[in-house]
């Protein structure tokens, strides 16, 4: 499999280092144990004839060239971790470029992955019009508002479609290594995952901030207020509207624009998150618990923290022991 990553100025240093830390093992324990199949022929490729890292460091890339003809191209995140440091990065010229070159590329039938912010620039793209797809979770909003097109879920941590791949936040490079390395050989993926102590996540669920999505709107950051003030009284959407000064229409289009969901849906996300943090430290037992975030007993909340974590009570209470 010929892998190419393309890197830019001012990337994010560990999501390069785990993809090239993850295919360096495959390759070695590939040797070993398969005889040299599969193999990845990674290549570093940069639209700069010099590069540094967000930390400053040095990249070797090589050049585009026209024998350069990978079969997917792997995007790793900008070190851009804030709206405002973002936009004006997806604007530089060697963005740009970099965007061209991954069209062209996707031409001559080559797949695209990203994780994290690197999803962004596939976004510009168009490649990702109308298609599944996630990100970094904490820039949902952003992207949700800059790609209308995209059918954005950030809650899951990998999402395959038809142009390739897209994966989420941060550590969400490994997985994506994990996810192609497998594509190639499901037992050789085992062995990576196995010594790096990882493996491919389905969800970023569990590490979701709904208080660190709220700040992004004025209208959903008032409504989170005022949910967390009736997690135990229970969800009215007339309630909510008539205490913001806005219609049950505006504050049920805004949730969607903005988190991709109902206000139903996120005041559930505030529930579940209380929920988390009194399994954790209250000592509180799971009715109790139920109680405190608005339901009748400890059996509809335990369902409700597997279906939307994809763990059991015993697994989150075990998370800090």
């Amino acid at each position: 499999m010929r892998i190419s990553i393309l890197v830019l100025e001012g990337l994010f240093d560990t999501g390069l280092s785990v993809l090239l830390d993850a295919f360096a093992l495959a390759n070695r324990f590939s040797a070993a144990n398969m005889g040299g199949t599969p193999h990845f022929d990674v290549s570093i490729v940069g639209m700069r004839k010099k590069v540094r890292s967000g930390q400053g460091m040095a990249i070797p890339v090589r050049p585009v060239t026209d024998d350069l003809k990978p079969d997917w191209v792997v995007v790793p995140a900008l070190n851009t971790g804030t709206p405002e440091r973002l936009i004006p990065a997806l604007g530089r010229p060697d963005v740009r470029q970099a965007k061209a070159q991954l069209l062209k590329w996707h031409t001559q039938g080559a797949l695209v992955a990203a994780s994290c912010i690197g999803t962004f620039l596939v976004a510009e793209t168009g490649l990702l019009d109308d298609r599944e797809a996630t990100t970094t979770w904490w820039l949902g909003p952003l992207f949700r508002q800059r790609y209308p097109k995209v059918r954005l879920d950030e809650s899951r941590m990998l999402v395959p479609s038809s142009a390739g791949v897209t994966a989420g936040a941060a550590m969400g490079h490994l997985d994506l290594a994990l996810w192609l390395i497998r594509r190639a050989s499901p037992s050789l993926a085992a062995l990576v995952s196995r010594y790096l102590l990882a493996d491919i996540r389905s969800s970023q669920a569990p590490y979701i901030i709904p208080n660190h999505l709220a700040q992004t709107d004025p209208l959903i950051q008032r409504f989170e207020l005022w949910a967390r003030d009736h997690l135990k009284a229970g969800f009215s959407l007339q309630e909510a509207a008539k205490a913001l000064a806005t219609s049950a229409r505006t504050l049920q289009r805004r949730c969607q624009d903005v988190l991709g969901k109902s206000p139903l849906a996120y005041f559930q996300d505030l529930r579940v998150e209380h929920a988390q943090s009194l399994l954790h430290g209250s000592g509180l037992g799971l009715d109790a618990i139920a109680a405190e975030v608005g339901y009748v007993d400890g059996a509809t909340l335990r369902t409700l923290l597997r279906q939307r974590l994809g763990r059991g009570v015993r697994d989150l209470r075990a998370d800090l022991r």
